[in-house]
Protein backbone atom coordinates (compact mmCIF):
# COMPACT_ATOMS: atom_id res chain seq x y z
CA UNK A 1 0.00 0.00 0.00
CA UNK A 2 2.80 2.30 0.69
CA UNK A 3 3.65 2.06 -3.30
CA UNK A 4 0.14 3.21 -3.66
CA UNK A 5 1.38 7.23 -3.77
CA UNK A 6 -0.43 10.42 -5.04
CA UNK A 7 0.87 10.72 -8.37
CA UNK A 8 0.58 6.67 -8.89
CA UNK A 9 -3.17 7.20 -7.75
CA UNK A 10 -3.37 10.40 -10.64
CA UNK A 11 -2.39 8.32 -12.94
CA UNK A 12 -4.89 5.37 -12.61
CA UNK A 13 -7.43 8.34 -12.13
CA UNK A 14 -6.21 9.85 -15.56
CA UNK A 15 -6.48 6.32 -17.79
CA UNK A 16 -10.11 5.28 -15.88
CA UNK A 17 -11.34 9.24 -16.84
CA UNK A 18 -9.78 8.97 -20.20
CA UNK A 19 -11.31 5.67 -20.86
CA UNK A 20 -14.68 7.14 -19.98
CA UNK A 21 -14.38 9.93 -22.01
CA UNK A 22 -13.75 7.47 -25.21
CA UNK A 23 -17.05 5.56 -24.66
CA UNK A 24 -19.31 6.27 -26.64
CA UNK A 25 -22.66 5.46 -28.13
CA UNK A 26 -21.87 4.34 -32.04
CA UNK A 27 -23.82 6.76 -34.19
CA UNK A 28 -21.27 6.88 -37.11
CA UNK A 29 -23.50 5.68 -40.10
CA UNK A 30 -19.73 3.76 -41.44
CA UNK A 31 -19.89 1.16 -38.32
CA UNK A 32 -22.17 -0.23 -40.09
CA UNK A 33 -20.89 -1.00 -43.46
CA UNK A 34 -17.83 -2.16 -41.78
CA UNK A 35 -19.50 -4.33 -39.91
CA UNK A 36 -21.14 -6.03 -42.77
CA UNK A 37 -18.22 -6.11 -44.88
CA UNK A 38 -16.44 -7.80 -41.85
CA UNK A 39 -19.86 -10.19 -41.61
CA UNK A 40 -19.54 -11.03 -45.36
CA UNK A 41 -15.67 -11.47 -45.20
CA UNK A 42 -16.17 -14.49 -42.64
CA UNK A 43 -19.26 -16.26 -44.57
CA UNK A 44 -18.24 -15.87 -47.98
CA UNK A 45 -14.52 -15.04 -48.04
CA UNK A 46 -12.15 -11.61 -49.52
CA UNK A 47 -13.97 -9.44 -51.38
CA UNK A 48 -12.51 -8.15 -54.06
CA UNK A 49 -15.71 -7.33 -56.57
CA UNK A 50 -18.35 -4.88 -54.85
CA UNK A 51 -21.22 -7.13 -53.58
CA UNK A 52 -23.06 -4.38 -51.50
CA UNK A 53 -24.40 -1.69 -54.27
CA UNK A 54 -26.05 -2.15 -57.75
CA UNK A 55 -24.36 0.83 -59.27
CA UNK A 56 -21.52 -0.59 -59.17
CA UNK A 57 -22.01 -4.35 -58.47
CA UNK A 58 -19.04 -6.77 -59.44
CA UNK A 59 -16.80 -3.58 -59.84
CA UNK A 60 -13.00 -3.64 -58.67
CA UNK A 61 -13.49 -2.82 -55.11
CA UNK A 62 -10.18 -2.78 -52.24
CA UNK A 63 -11.25 -3.49 -49.17
CA UNK A 64 -8.12 -2.61 -47.11
CA UNK A 65 -10.03 -2.55 -43.88
CA UNK A 66 -10.82 -6.29 -44.28
CA UNK A 67 -8.74 -7.31 -41.00
CA UNK A 68 -9.96 -4.21 -38.99
CA UNK A 69 -13.69 -5.23 -39.88
CA UNK A 70 -13.57 -8.71 -38.85
CA UNK A 71 -12.18 -7.37 -35.08
CA UNK A 72 -15.68 -4.55 -35.62
CA UNK A 73 -17.83 -7.55 -36.66
CA UNK A 74 -16.66 -10.17 -33.65
CA UNK A 75 -16.63 -7.15 -31.30
CA UNK A 76 -20.58 -6.41 -32.23
CA UNK A 77 -21.50 -10.29 -32.42
CA UNK A 78 -20.10 -10.76 -29.14
CA UNK A 79 -21.19 -7.58 -27.12
CA UNK A 80 -23.39 -5.24 -29.65
CA UNK A 81 -23.44 -1.40 -28.86
CA UNK A 82 -21.72 -2.24 -25.45
CA UNK A 83 -18.96 -3.98 -27.00
CA UNK A 84 -17.99 -1.14 -29.65
CA UNK A 85 -18.08 1.69 -27.09
CA UNK A 86 -15.52 -0.36 -25.14
CA UNK A 87 -13.42 -1.12 -28.36
CA UNK A 88 -13.35 2.68 -29.04
CA UNK A 89 -12.65 3.40 -25.45
CA UNK A 90 -9.86 1.06 -25.49
CA UNK A 91 -8.36 1.77 -28.57
CA UNK A 92 -8.07 5.32 -27.72
CA UNK A 93 -7.04 5.00 -23.93
CA UNK A 94 -3.90 2.54 -25.41
CA UNK A 95 -3.33 5.13 -27.93
CA UNK A 96 -2.92 7.95 -25.26
CA UNK A 97 -0.64 5.80 -23.06
CA UNK A 98 2.17 5.74 -25.61
CA UNK A 99 1.55 9.12 -25.69
CA UNK A 100 1.82 9.44 -21.95
CA UNK A 101 5.29 7.33 -22.06
CA UNK A 102 6.62 9.82 -24.09
CA UNK A 103 5.90 12.39 -22.23
CA UNK A 104 8.61 14.02 -20.10
CA UNK A 105 7.97 15.86 -16.59
CA UNK A 106 6.12 15.61 -13.77
CA UNK A 107 2.80 12.91 -13.53
CA UNK A 108 0.75 16.79 -13.47
CA UNK A 109 2.46 18.22 -16.15
CA UNK A 110 1.64 14.95 -18.22
CA UNK A 111 -1.76 14.72 -17.01
CA UNK A 112 -2.78 18.31 -18.05
CA UNK A 113 -1.13 18.15 -21.50
CA UNK A 114 -2.62 14.36 -21.99
CA UNK A 115 -5.94 15.83 -21.58
CA UNK A 116 -5.85 18.61 -23.81
CA UNK A 117 -4.58 16.48 -26.56
CA UNK A 118 -7.10 13.16 -25.62
CA UNK A 119 -9.90 16.09 -25.90
CA UNK A 120 -8.31 17.39 -29.38
CA UNK A 121 -8.07 13.70 -30.47
CA UNK A 122 -11.48 12.53 -29.67
CA UNK A 123 -13.32 14.14 -32.57
CA UNK A 124 -11.51 11.39 -34.48
CA UNK A 125 -12.89 8.43 -32.25
CA UNK A 126 -15.56 6.40 -33.32
CA UNK A 127 -16.10 2.61 -34.08
CA UNK A 128 -14.61 1.99 -37.17
CA UNK A 129 -11.09 0.40 -38.28
CA UNK A 130 -9.31 3.55 -37.61
CA UNK A 131 -8.96 3.14 -34.13
CA UNK A 132 -6.93 0.59 -35.19
CA UNK A 133 -4.94 3.10 -37.10
CA UNK A 134 -4.90 5.70 -34.00
CA UNK A 135 -3.23 3.49 -31.55
CA UNK A 136 -0.87 1.95 -34.04
CA UNK A 137 0.34 5.32 -35.10
CA UNK A 138 1.11 6.01 -30.85
CA UNK A 139 3.09 2.81 -30.81
CA UNK A 140 4.89 3.38 -34.00
CA UNK A 141 6.06 6.92 -32.72
CA UNK A 142 7.20 5.59 -29.72
CA UNK A 143 9.72 3.47 -31.08
CA UNK A 144 10.89 6.09 -32.88
CA UNK A 145 10.88 8.11 -29.71
CA UNK A 146 12.82 5.51 -28.11
CA UNK A 147 15.33 5.23 -30.66
CA UNK A 148 16.21 8.81 -31.06
CA UNK A 149 15.19 9.57 -26.56
CA UNK A 150 16.67 6.59 -25.24
CA UNK A 151 18.85 4.96 -27.43
CA UNK A 152 16.92 2.10 -27.62
CA UNK A 153 16.76 0.39 -30.52
CA UNK A 154 13.47 -1.75 -31.27
CA UNK A 155 13.40 -0.36 -35.06
CA UNK A 156 12.75 -3.80 -36.13
CA UNK A 157 9.33 -4.02 -34.81
CA UNK A 158 7.51 -0.54 -36.94
CA UNK A 159 8.13 -3.26 -40.35
CA UNK A 160 6.16 -6.11 -38.09
CA UNK A 161 3.49 -3.67 -37.30
CA UNK A 162 3.15 -2.37 -40.36
CA UNK A 163 2.82 -5.51 -42.32
CA UNK A 164 -0.13 -6.22 -40.33
CA UNK A 165 -1.55 -2.75 -39.78
CA UNK A 166 -1.66 -3.14 -43.61
CA UNK A 167 -4.60 -6.05 -43.33
CA UNK A 168 -6.44 -3.85 -40.75
CA UNK A 169 -6.53 -0.29 -41.95
CA UNK A 170 -5.45 1.59 -45.02
CA UNK A 171 -4.38 4.45 -42.18
CA UNK A 172 -0.65 2.85 -42.35
CA UNK A 173 0.25 5.82 -44.38
CA UNK A 174 0.27 7.46 -40.97
CA UNK A 175 3.68 5.74 -40.26
CA UNK A 176 5.20 6.22 -43.04
CA UNK A 177 4.62 9.70 -43.28
CA UNK A 178 5.73 9.16 -39.59
CA UNK A 179 8.83 7.88 -40.77
CA UNK A 180 9.80 10.25 -43.21
CA UNK A 181 9.04 13.06 -41.06
CA UNK A 182 11.62 11.76 -38.67
CA UNK A 183 14.80 10.89 -41.05
CA UNK A 184 14.06 14.32 -42.71
CA UNK A 185 14.14 16.28 -39.04
CA UNK A 186 17.21 14.10 -38.57
CA UNK A 187 19.06 15.25 -41.48
CA UNK A 188 18.12 18.70 -40.35
CA UNK A 189 19.45 18.48 -37.31
CA UNK A 190 22.82 16.78 -38.70
CA UNK A 191 23.08 19.68 -40.83
CA UNK A 192 22.64 22.87 -38.08
CA UNK A 193 22.35 21.11 -35.02
CA UNK A 194 25.59 18.33 -35.02
CA UNK A 195 26.27 18.88 -31.34
CA UNK A 196 22.85 19.10 -29.75
CA UNK A 197 21.59 16.03 -27.68
CA UNK A 198 19.33 13.76 -28.30
CA UNK A 199 21.06 13.87 -32.51
CA UNK A 200 20.09 10.34 -34.76
CA UNK A 201 23.20 9.96 -36.25
CA UNK A 202 24.08 9.31 -40.35
CA UNK A 203 24.18 5.83 -39.50
CA UNK A 204 21.21 5.84 -37.73
CA UNK A 205 19.13 7.57 -40.30
CA UNK A 206 20.65 5.30 -43.07
CA UNK A 207 19.04 2.23 -40.61
CA UNK A 208 15.58 4.14 -40.46
CA UNK A 209 15.57 4.93 -44.35
CA UNK A 210 16.08 0.74 -44.51
CA UNK A 211 13.04 0.38 -42.14
CA UNK A 212 11.14 2.73 -43.52
CA UNK A 213 12.30 0.78 -47.30
CA UNK A 214 11.29 -2.99 -45.55
CA UNK A 215 8.07 -1.39 -44.18
CA UNK A 216 6.82 -0.45 -47.90
CA UNK A 217 7.69 -4.45 -48.94
CA UNK A 218 5.91 -5.39 -45.73
CA UNK A 219 2.72 -4.29 -46.84
CA UNK A 220 2.54 -6.45 -50.17
CA UNK A 221 1.79 -9.05 -47.27
CA UNK A 222 -1.92 -8.61 -47.88
CA UNK A 223 -4.64 -10.54 -49.94
CA UNK A 224 -4.31 -7.28 -52.79
CA UNK A 225 -0.72 -7.31 -52.84
CA UNK A 226 0.69 -3.99 -54.85
CA UNK A 227 -2.35 -2.60 -55.01
CA UNK A 228 -2.54 -1.96 -51.53
CA UNK A 229 0.33 0.77 -51.64
CA UNK A 230 -2.08 2.40 -53.99
CA UNK A 231 -4.73 3.00 -51.44
CA UNK A 232 -3.79 6.15 -49.40
CA UNK A 233 -3.05 7.70 -52.63
CA UNK A 234 -6.07 7.10 -54.22
CA UNK A 235 -8.45 8.08 -51.66
CA UNK A 236 -6.69 11.52 -50.97
CA UNK A 237 -7.30 12.53 -54.94
CA UNK A 238 -10.94 11.86 -54.60
CA UNK A 239 -12.29 15.43 -55.04
CA UNK A 240 -15.37 14.73 -53.58
CA UNK A 241 -14.18 14.15 -49.86
CA UNK A 242 -12.82 17.50 -49.85
CA UNK A 243 -16.39 19.08 -50.90
CA UNK A 244 -18.99 17.27 -49.47
CA UNK A 245 -17.87 14.92 -46.36
CA UNK A 246 -17.27 16.85 -43.05
CA UNK A 247 -14.07 15.06 -41.66
CA UNK A 248 -12.59 15.77 -44.94
CA UNK A 249 -12.96 19.36 -44.31
CA UNK A 250 -11.12 21.96 -42.71
CA UNK A 251 -11.88 22.32 -39.11
CA UNK A 252 -14.82 24.50 -38.12
CA UNK A 253 -13.39 26.36 -35.37
CA UNK A 254 -17.02 27.97 -34.51
CA UNK A 255 -17.60 24.20 -33.67
CA UNK A 256 -16.71 23.76 -29.72
CA UNK A 257 -15.50 20.27 -30.54
CA UNK A 258 -12.49 21.49 -32.09
CA UNK A 259 -11.12 23.98 -29.34
CA UNK A 260 -9.12 21.28 -27.47
CA UNK A 261 -7.41 21.43 -31.14
CA UNK A 262 -6.55 25.32 -31.09
CA UNK A 263 -5.32 24.75 -27.23
CA UNK A 264 -3.52 22.20 -28.23
CA UNK A 265 -2.03 24.27 -31.49
CA UNK A 266 -1.62 27.58 -29.91
CA UNK A 267 0.04 26.25 -26.47
CA UNK A 268 2.52 24.11 -28.77
CA UNK A 269 3.88 27.55 -29.74
CA UNK A 270 3.88 29.28 -26.67
CA UNK A 271 5.94 26.63 -24.94
CA UNK A 272 8.58 26.56 -27.67
CA UNK A 273 8.71 30.19 -27.55
CA UNK A 274 8.66 30.53 -24.19
CA UNK A 275 11.36 28.14 -22.78
CA UNK A 276 14.87 28.91 -23.59
CA UNK A 277 14.97 24.66 -25.17
CA UNK A 278 15.64 25.10 -28.61
CA UNK A 279 12.64 23.20 -30.78
CA UNK A 280 14.47 19.93 -32.51
CA UNK A 281 14.16 19.71 -35.77
CA UNK A 282 12.27 16.44 -35.94
CA UNK A 283 9.83 17.74 -33.65
CA UNK A 284 8.99 20.68 -35.96
CA UNK A 285 8.98 18.82 -39.35
CA UNK A 286 6.29 15.99 -37.54
CA UNK A 287 4.64 19.34 -35.55
CA UNK A 288 4.30 21.55 -38.66
CA UNK A 289 4.03 18.87 -41.25
CA UNK A 290 0.64 17.09 -38.96
CA UNK A 291 -0.67 20.44 -37.84
CA UNK A 292 -1.08 21.20 -41.79
CA UNK A 293 -2.92 17.39 -42.40
CA UNK A 294 -5.25 18.67 -39.31
CA UNK A 295 -5.98 22.09 -40.76
CA UNK A 296 -6.96 20.67 -44.34
CA UNK A 297 -9.25 17.54 -42.97
CA UNK A 298 -10.82 17.28 -39.27
CA UNK A 299 -9.84 14.05 -39.29
CA UNK A 300 -6.03 14.45 -38.95
CA UNK A 301 -6.50 16.17 -35.92
CA UNK A 302 -5.83 12.93 -33.90
CA UNK A 303 -2.19 12.59 -35.84
CA UNK A 304 -1.51 15.88 -34.72
CA UNK A 305 -2.94 15.35 -30.92
CA UNK A 306 -0.36 12.07 -31.43
CA UNK A 307 2.68 13.90 -32.21
CA UNK A 308 1.87 17.08 -30.72
CA UNK A 309 1.22 16.24 -26.79
CA UNK A 310 4.43 15.10 -25.87
CA UNK A 311 6.29 17.75 -27.62
CA UNK A 312 4.31 20.63 -25.47
CA UNK A 313 4.58 18.77 -22.61
CA UNK A 314 8.69 18.38 -23.29
CA UNK A 315 8.43 22.47 -23.66
CA UNK A 316 6.62 22.91 -20.76
CA UNK A 317 8.64 20.76 -18.81
CA UNK A 318 11.89 23.12 -19.67
CA UNK A 319 9.97 26.30 -18.96
CA UNK A 320 8.80 25.21 -15.81
CA UNK A 321 12.22 23.67 -14.75
CA UNK A 322 13.84 26.95 -16.45
CA UNK A 323 11.72 28.74 -13.02
CA UNK A 324 12.03 26.08 -10.53
CA UNK A 325 8.50 25.34 -10.46
CA UNK A 326 9.02 21.44 -10.30
CA UNK A 327 7.06 19.15 -8.22
CA UNK A 328 8.63 16.61 -6.63
CA UNK A 329 7.05 13.13 -6.46
CA UNK A 330 6.66 11.26 -3.18
CA UNK A 331 8.55 8.29 -2.82
CA UNK A 332 6.78 6.80 -0.19
CA UNK A 333 3.51 7.47 1.76
CA UNK A 334 1.71 6.35 5.21
CA UNK A 335 -0.50 3.67 5.53
CA UNK A 336 -2.98 6.44 5.76
CA UNK A 337 -2.04 8.43 2.97
CA UNK A 338 -1.91 5.31 0.89
CA UNK A 339 -5.80 3.83 2.06
CA UNK A 340 -6.74 7.63 1.39
CA UNK A 341 -5.46 7.20 -1.99
CA UNK A 342 -6.73 3.74 -2.55
CA UNK A 343 -9.99 5.28 -1.48
CA UNK A 344 -10.28 8.13 -4.05
CA UNK A 345 -8.73 5.73 -6.90
CA UNK A 346 -11.97 3.78 -5.73
CA UNK A 347 -14.74 5.83 -6.06
CA UNK A 348 -13.40 7.81 -8.81
CA UNK A 349 -12.97 4.45 -11.07
CA UNK A 350 -16.06 3.30 -9.79
CA UNK A 351 -17.67 6.99 -11.06
CA UNK A 352 -15.96 6.58 -14.41
CA UNK A 353 -17.39 2.75 -14.49
CA UNK A 354 -20.63 4.35 -13.61
CA UNK A 355 -20.48 6.99 -15.99
CA UNK A 356 -20.52 4.26 -19.32
CA UNK A 357 -22.72 2.31 -18.05
CA UNK A 358 -25.17 5.29 -17.87
CA UNK A 359 -24.38 6.25 -21.09
CA UNK A 360 -24.65 2.83 -22.66
CA UNK A 361 -27.67 2.74 -21.12
CA UNK A 362 -30.04 0.61 -23.77
CA UNK A 363 -32.60 3.31 -23.37
CA UNK A 364 -30.07 6.13 -24.04
CA UNK A 365 -28.60 4.23 -26.52
CA UNK A 366 -31.55 3.43 -28.59
CA UNK A 367 -32.77 7.43 -28.56
CA UNK A 368 -29.28 8.30 -29.52
CA UNK A 369 -29.33 5.63 -32.70
CA UNK A 370 -32.78 7.15 -34.04
CA UNK A 371 -31.59 10.66 -33.87
CA UNK A 372 -28.18 10.47 -35.62
CA UNK A 373 -29.21 6.91 -37.92
CA UNK A 374 -32.36 5.96 -40.02
CA UNK A 375 -33.44 3.24 -37.50
CA UNK A 376 -37.53 4.47 -37.70
CA UNK A 377 -37.20 4.41 -41.75
CA UNK A 378 -35.25 0.86 -41.96
CA UNK A 379 -38.29 -0.84 -39.65
CA UNK A 380 -40.63 0.88 -42.20
CA UNK A 381 -38.46 -0.82 -45.17
CA UNK A 382 -38.05 -4.27 -43.03
CA UNK A 383 -41.37 -4.66 -42.52
CA UNK A 384 -43.22 -3.28 -46.14
CA UNK A 385 -40.42 -4.50 -48.40
CA UNK A 386 -41.11 -1.63 -51.41
CA UNK A 387 -39.64 -2.83 -54.40
CA UNK A 388 -36.39 -1.46 -55.63
CA UNK A 389 -33.37 -0.61 -56.88
CA UNK A 390 -33.30 1.90 -54.38
CA UNK A 391 -31.51 5.47 -54.18
CA UNK A 392 -30.59 6.71 -50.66
CA UNK A 393 -28.97 9.08 -48.95
CA UNK A 394 -25.30 8.64 -48.59
CA UNK A 395 -25.19 9.59 -45.23
CA UNK A 396 -27.30 6.17 -44.59
CA UNK A 397 -25.68 4.16 -46.86
CA UNK A 398 -23.54 1.93 -44.48
CA UNK A 399 -26.56 1.83 -42.42
CA UNK A 400 -28.96 0.60 -44.89
CA UNK A 401 -26.50 -1.97 -45.63
CA UNK A 402 -26.38 -3.45 -42.47
CA UNK A 403 -29.92 -3.40 -41.34
CA UNK A 404 -30.91 -4.30 -45.02
CA UNK A 405 -28.72 -7.04 -46.40
CA UNK A 406 -30.73 -8.02 -49.19
CA UNK A 407 -31.40 -4.42 -50.43
CA UNK A 408 -28.23 -2.91 -52.47
CA UNK A 409 -27.94 0.20 -51.80
CA UNK A 410 -26.86 2.82 -54.08
CA UNK A 411 -24.29 4.78 -52.34
CA UNK A 412 -22.79 4.56 -48.99
CA UNK A 413 -19.28 5.64 -47.50
CA UNK A 414 -16.49 3.79 -49.48
CA UNK A 415 -15.77 6.82 -51.67
CA UNK A 416 -12.61 4.88 -53.20
CA UNK A 417 -15.19 2.23 -55.08
CA UNK A 418 -17.33 4.91 -55.80
CA UNK A 419 -14.92 7.62 -57.41
CA UNK A 420 -15.32 11.08 -57.58
CA UNK A 421 -17.14 11.58 -60.72
CA UNK A 422 -19.33 9.24 -59.64
CA UNK A 423 -20.28 10.90 -55.93
CA UNK A 424 -20.38 14.26 -57.55
CA UNK A 425 -21.84 13.79 -61.33
CA UNK A 426 -24.52 11.54 -60.37
CA UNK A 427 -24.87 11.21 -56.71
CA UNK A 428 -24.16 14.94 -55.18
CA UNK A 429 -26.05 16.12 -58.32
CA UNK A 430 -29.41 13.88 -57.65
CA UNK A 431 -29.17 14.21 -54.19
CA UNK A 432 -29.71 18.13 -54.11
CA UNK A 433 -32.48 17.92 -56.90
CA UNK A 434 -29.64 18.95 -59.28
CA UNK A 435 -30.52 19.21 -62.93
CA UNK A 436 -31.19 15.97 -64.65
CA UNK A 437 -32.17 14.06 -61.76
CA UNK A 438 -34.90 12.47 -63.48
CA UNK A 439 -32.24 11.58 -65.86
CA UNK A 440 -30.03 9.70 -63.28
CA UNK A 441 -33.35 7.58 -61.35
CA UNK A 442 -34.70 6.49 -65.13
CA UNK A 443 -31.02 5.56 -65.99
CA UNK A 444 -30.62 2.95 -62.82
CA UNK A 445 -34.23 1.98 -63.01
CA UNK A 446 -34.68 3.47 -59.65
CA UNK A 447 -38.05 2.81 -58.00
CA UNK A 448 -37.40 3.23 -54.42
CA UNK A 449 -36.19 6.43 -53.02
CA UNK A 450 -35.02 6.84 -49.18
CA UNK A 451 -33.49 10.60 -48.47
CA UNK A 452 -33.81 13.18 -45.94
CA UNK A 453 -36.73 15.20 -45.32
CA UNK A 454 -35.40 18.35 -45.84
CA UNK A 455 -32.86 17.44 -49.11
CA UNK A 456 -33.31 18.52 -52.56
CA UNK A 457 -34.42 15.79 -54.24
CA UNK A 458 -37.65 15.23 -51.36
CA UNK A 459 -38.77 18.43 -52.88
CA UNK A 460 -38.47 17.80 -55.94
CA UNK A 461 -39.95 14.00 -55.67
CA UNK A 462 -42.98 16.10 -53.48
CA UNK A 463 -43.68 17.59 -57.13
CA UNK A 464 -43.29 14.76 -58.58
CA UNK A 465 -46.84 13.07 -60.39
CA UNK A 466 -45.04 9.83 -60.68
CA UNK A 467 -44.15 9.66 -57.47
CA UNK A 468 -45.53 8.01 -54.37
CA UNK A 469 -44.84 9.39 -50.63
CA UNK A 470 -45.40 6.45 -48.36
CA UNK A 471 -43.17 7.32 -45.59
CA UNK A 472 -42.47 10.49 -43.90
CA UNK A 473 -40.67 11.51 -40.52
CA UNK A 474 -38.91 14.64 -39.61
CA UNK A 475 -35.86 12.87 -40.32
CA UNK A 476 -36.74 10.39 -43.59
CA UNK A 477 -39.09 10.24 -46.59
CA UNK A 478 -39.90 7.16 -48.75
CA UNK A 479 -41.39 7.37 -52.01
CA UNK A 480 -42.24 4.64 -54.23
CA UNK A 481 -43.14 4.53 -58.55
CA UNK A 482 -44.11 1.73 -60.76
CA UNK A 483 -41.44 -0.03 -63.23
CA UNK A 484 -39.66 1.88 -65.39
CA UNK A 485 -40.77 1.24 -68.83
Amino acid sequence: MRQLTIERAAVIILFALLFALAARIPTDTDTWWHIRSGEYTLTHGMIYADPFSFPKAGEPWINHSWGGQIILYAVWKLADNFGLAVYVAALATVGMAFVYKMSPGSVYLRAFTLVIGAAAAAVFWSARPQMLSFALSAVVLYLLYLFKRRAIDRLWLIPVIIGVWGNLHAGFSIAFIFLLGFIAGEVLNNLFRPAAENIVGWRGIRKLALVTVVSAAALVINPYGLQMLAVPFQTVSIGALQNFIQEWNSPNFHDRSTWPFIALLLGLFGAAGGSKKRLDWTDFVLASGTAFMALLAGRNIAVFAVVATPILTDHLDALLTERGWVVQPVRRVTPGMARLNAILVAVIVLGAALKVLLVLDTKTVQQAQEDFLPVKVTEYLQAERPAGPMFNSYNWGGYLMFALPDEPVFVDGRTDLYGDDFLTNTYFKTATGGEGWQDVLNQYGVRLVVVEANSGLARRLHDATDWTLQYEDKQAVVFTREAVS
